[in-house]
């Protein structure tokens, strides 16, 4: 196996359908000395909390919800 130019690599037919990687599954790296794991996020709405928590409060623009989504619905 390969790595592209793009860093892209191919996950076996066989090791997808026995590990449920399916499209759009998340999955995160694990280094631990010269070997990587791969798994399966167990929660991307326990992730999407932890993302939304780290930008709370990030903001500059000192506008209204109510401005932004009127800017944002054209």
């Amino acid at each position: 196996m390969k790595i592209t130019s793009k860093g892209q690599v191919t996950i076996p037919l066989e090791v997808r359908e026995k590990m449920g990687f399916l499209p759009d599954t998340e999955v995160e790296f694990t280094i631990s000395g010269n070997t990587v794991l791969l798994k399966k996020v167990k929660s991307p709405s326990k992730r999407s909390r932890d993302l939304i928590a780290r930008m709370r409060g990030k903001a500059t623009v000192k506008m209204a919800t109510d401005e932004i989504m009127a800017l944002t619905r054209g």
